[in-house]
């Protein structure tokens, strides 16, 4: 069993985000927004090119706290959108211990683009182990 401490990080780097894995994540989620997947309507509305789902990054996300700890150590876990991810970008998922106080770690969690962007950030709480 894991036991997390103040301080403690991980990272892990998701797969490159190309055409393919938004045309499989819209499929998979339902999600066919078009600024996901067509590059046409994206420059119709003045968007260069597609971008990546929030709710890709966030899943990438849930693979790092499940990669750390087992999923029912899970109490809670929560985003906020700050960017936009774009297509062919390969984010990097962090997690830093914060604290931990009475069996419980608290995590701020962020996915990050290489020049810097954070594109996501949140937190989450897991059983300390």
């Amino acid at each position: 069993m894991t036991t997390l401490t103040t301080g403690d990080t991980l990272d892990i780097e998701a797969p490159q985000i190309s055409r393919t894995v938004l045309a499989l994540y819209a499929g998979a989620s339902g999600d066919h927004n078009p600024v996901h997947i067509d590059i046409d309507a994206c420059k119709a509305v003045g968007i260069p090119d597609v971008f990546a789902h929030g709710m890709l990054s966030m899943a990438y996300l849930g693979r790092l706290l499940t990669d750390w700890v087992p999923q029912e150590r899970i109490r809670s876990y929560a985003v906020r959108f700050t960017a936009i991810t774009p297509v062919n970008a390969v984010p990097v998922c962090r997690g830093t211990v914060t604290a931990v106080e009475d069996g419980v770690a608290y995590l701020d969690l962020t996915v990050s683009l290489p020049d810097g962007t954070v594109t996501l950030q949140g937190s989450a709480t897991v059983t300390a182990g």
